[in-house]
C-alpha cells in the first residue's frame, strides 16, 4: 500500500508561518529576563524578515502576475516593511530600554493586523485564481526557505574550529604514534 505525499501549498506555508510567529509572540513577557526577551523577539524577527522575503520573491508576484487586487498587495508590501523598520528599531534597543516592550506590542499589534488581512484577503484570493500554482509555488517557497536558512557565520565558525581540532588532534596522535615506532 502507498501513502499519497501531499505537498504543501504556498498558502498552507503562509499560514503555518503566521501561527509560528503569533505562538512566538504569544509566549512574550513583559516580566521576562533580558536574555529571553531578546531570544523570542530575535527569533520572531527572524521569522517575519525570511516570510517578507519569501512573500516578495514568490508569492506577491504571482499574485500581481494575474493583476489581482493590486491595493491588498501593496498594504501587505507596507505592512512589511513597518515590521521591518520596528524590527531594526528592537535590535538598535536593549531590552531593559523603556520603549523595548512598546516596541515590540506594535510590532505585535502590527503583525496580528497583517496576519488577519493577509489570510482574509490574499490567501482566500490565491486559492481562487491560483488553484493550479499553489504547489509548486509552495515548493518553491521551501526551497527558498532552505537558502535563506543556511547556515549561519557562527554555525560555520563553530564547525571550522571543531574540523580545525579533529585535524590537530589526529596530527597530534600521529606524531605521538610515530615516536613509538
Amino acid at each position: 500500500m502507498s501513502q499519497t505525499n501531499v505537498q504543501p501549498t504556498v498558502t498552507d506555508l503562509i499560514r503555518e508561518d503566521h501561527a509560528q510567529v503569533r505562538e512566538l509572540f504569544h509566549n512574550y513577557r513583559t516580566d521576562a529576563t533580558s536574555t529571553a526577551k531578546q531570544k523570542l523577539v530575535g527569533a520572531a524577527s527572524r521569522a517575519l524578515e525570511t516570510q517578507a522575503r519569501l512573500k516578495a520573491e514568490i508569492f506577491y508576484p504571482a499574485l500581481r502576475a494575474l493583476a489581482t487586487d493590486e491595493a491588498a498587495l501593496a498594504k501587505s508590501e507596507a505592512e512589511h516593511l513597518q515590521m521591518h523598520s520596528l524590527i531594526g528599531q528592537l535590535r538598535d534597543m536593549r531590552p531593559t530600554a523603556t520603549r523595548y516592550d512598546d516596541t515590540v506590542a506594535t510590532l505585535v499589534d502590527l503583525f496580528t493586523h497583517h496576519m488577519r488581512d493577509e489570510e482574509a484577503v490574499l490567501l482566500p484570493k490565491a486559492e481562487r485564481v491560483l488553484p493550479d500554482e499553489l504547489t509548486q509555488l509552495g515548493s518553491q517557497m521551501r526551497s527558498r526557505r532552505q537558502v535563506l536558512s543556511g547556515p549561519s557565520l557562527g554555525q560555520v565558525g563553530t564547525a571550522l574550529l571543531a574540523a580545525g581540532g579533529l585535524v590537530a588532534g589526529g596530527y597530534l596522535i600521529k606524531r605521538a604514534l610515530d615516536r613509538r615506532v
